[in-house]
């Protein structure tokens, strides 16, 4: 998964006091938790900008007096009027540690059922899936080129070695339903080799005839 670096300083105060200061010169206060213990820190607020306005995942390396950290972001809090961020939780990263994380799904091909007037419902747009830091991945492929009308794509069709998918095994990812002028798949394909039939008919008749 691709990483995002942060630098960040460390706060040496944690009241509201120095946290309204902070925010009044263009920082955000922060915490790194999952270590031995809680790290204060603040960064500019435009170095989230990469981060959280984006619907792709990352993960973070935090730069704080030459120490590096290896995270994800947790939490996040927006200011309910400007949408400023005003806080932000990380969560740190090991080897050898499972990670839970939301990772989006990015569907592949065309469905037939939509190209014969079906509607595609895509309910699932982010997966919650746990693993390695270095086995998650930075999307999860659903193929829907054989979704007809009807069809449905279930995260159990999507499991990986590398990662398990936290949700139930009928949770719908994707699926093509009926639409008011909607074709159905298979009377579509039996019409055109019926229209193939006929044609093949007509052309021996007109050979005998001749």
């Amino acid at each position: 998964m691709k990483t995002i670096t942060i630098k960040g300083s460390q706060r040496e105060s944690v009241g509201k006091v120095a946290t309204k200061a902070l925010r009044n010169a263009g920082k955000v206060p922060c915490v790194l938790y999952g270590g031995d213990k809680a790290l204060h820190f603040s960064a500019d607020e435009i170095s989230f900008k990469n981060l959280v306005y984006t619907p792709n995942v990352y993960t973070a390396t935090i730069e704080i007096e030459g120490t590096k950290y290896h995270a994800i972001l947790q939490d996040i809090q927006f200011h309910p009027v400007t949408d400023k961020i005003l806080h932000v939780d990380f969560y740190q990263l090991f080897d050898d540690k499972l990670v839970t994380m939301n990772i989006p799904v990015r569907l592949v091909g065309n469905a037939p059922g939509v190209l014969n007037g079906g509607s595609l419902r895509f309910p699932m747009r982010k997966l919650h899936v746990r693993a390695l830091p270095a086995d998650l991945p930075d999307f999860i492929n659903a193929d829907i080129s054989k979704l007809r009308i009807g069809s449905k794509l279930y995260t159990t069709e999507l499991e990986s070695e590398k990662f398990t998918i936290l949700h139930p095994e009928n949770t719908v990812v994707v699926q093509v339903r009926t639409a008011r002028a909607a074709i159905d798949d298979e009377l579509a394909e039996e019409e055109g080799e019926e229209g193939t039939e006929e044609g093949a008919a007509e052309a021996t008749e007109e050979k005998s005839e001749e």
